[in-house]
């Protein structure tokens, strides 16, 4: 049995990344079960995370208004913190995948810190928004890329959500 251990969050300007991050209120213990397994491979982990947050309804925060205003948000930091390439604002989570422009720490603070006062605002809700920690990871090469890219395109009709939750430099949003 491999154990695998946490790798450090990896800034690499100029380079793409994956990133996710999900509301606080959908880690429960099922999703700290999956992440504290350490016979699975982080990617693995997150892809297994993800499956599960598709189609369950805790912290599922963002949606309407909510929605919009992320998709406004996220595309607000373009050229700021990363160039977008694309991403997608399921109920319970967000997947970004852009150019790095900025140190992750700061560009993960802008994005959490920012929103989660805007949404408990627009939400009348207080507290922690968002959960701790997030996944990224560096994308390595084209194959890669187009392999995200997909996952990120296809992640809200696989959960089967009609809104549209995508967005591309590529496609008309």
């Amino acid at each position: 049995m491999q154990k695998h251990i946490k790798l450090p969050h990896i800034d690499a300007f100029g380079y793409y990344q994956f990133l996710t991050f999900r509301t606080n209120d959908s880690v429960d213990a099922y999703v700290f079960k999956l992440l504290d397994n350490n016979d699975l491979k982080n990617s693995h982990k997150q892809y297994k995370v993800d499956e599960y947050l598709d189609n369950s309804q805790n912290g599922a925060y963002l949606n309407d208004i909510v929605l919009e205003y992320m998709f406004d948000f996220i595309k607000m930091q373009n050229n700021v913190l990363y160039e977008i390439i694309s991403f997608v604002v399921m109920p319970n989570h967000v997947h970004i995948l852009f150019k790095q422009m900025q140190p992750m720490a700061k560009t993960i603070k802008v994005l959490k810190a920012k929103s989660a006062k805007d949404i408990n605002v627009l939400l009348k809700k207080s507290g922690k928004f968002w959960a701790s920690g997030y996944y990224d990871k560096v994308i390595r090469d084209e194959e890669h890329f187009t392999k995200v890219y997909n996952y990120i395109q296809n992640n809200a009709q696989k959960a089967g959500l009609n809104e549209d939750r995508f967005y591309s430099i590529y496609e008309r949003s």
